[in-house]
């Protein structure tokens, strides 16, 4: 995420030379590609730290630092 965004809330994901940014509501992605078995990651892990996601993106909204998100176990 970073400060300053545009709606619909998002996250941006990067792997090579591949991006995408994706929803956090719906977690589809808004714009970009990434290779299939990163997006299943990807989307696993999002669907699993929604509630996090959500409190960043209001976070970033007003400036303020983000809190760490654990990674995909």
């Amino acid at each position: 995420m970073y400060f300053d965004e545009h709606g619909p809330a998002h996250f941006h994901v990067y792997y090579g030379d591949a991006n995408a940014a994706i929803a956090i509501e719906t977690l589809e992605v808004i714009s970009g590609r990434l290779p299939r078995r990163v997006l299943a990651l990807t989307l696993e892990w999002a669907a699993e730290h929604r509630t996090e996601l959500k409190e960043n993106w209001v976070l970033a909204e007003v400036h303020s630092p983000l809190k760490s998100i654990q990674p995909l176990i």
